[in-house]
């Protein structure tokens, strides 16, 4: 139950992250790589949030440590998210929305599901 709704979230925030950077890269031209950190970070604020109110029921957790404990799993994931697709993009030549879709799946399921349920919202 706990991973379909965290998928669900997921989910949430990878739209705003892909409409932000897809509006970004593709709309104000700014550098793709740019363009997907920017669409990290915007869908990593609104995962945090849902997260925090309903796939985690964490209202218990003091919002302080969460937020501490999330920005340091979020960076590695942007950081992640952000280089993947960078150096995917560089290497195959496939347009950067399509590589970062593959690289944020990967990222999601491997990295940041299991990292927000045994370490930041534990």
């Amino acid at each position: 139950m706990t991973f379909g709704k965290a998928e669900t979230s997921a989910s949430i925030a990878s739209a705003v992250d892909f409409g932000f950077s897809i509006l970004l890269a593709n709309g104000l031209h700014i550098w793709y790589a740019f363009a997907s950190f920017l669409g990290a970070l915007s869908g990593g604020i609104v995962n945090c949030c849902i997260n925090y109110k309903w796939v985690f029921n964490a209202k218990g957790l003091k919002k302080k440590n969460v937020a501490f404990k999330y920005f340091l799993v979020w960076g590695i994931s942007i950081a992640l998210n952000t280089l993947g697709t960078y150096a995917l993009t560089e290497l195959s030549g496939v347009n950067f929305i399509f590589v970062k879709a593959l690289v944020a799946f990967v990222v999601a399921v491997l990295w940041n599901y299991q990292m927000q349920r045994l370490f930041v919202f534990k």
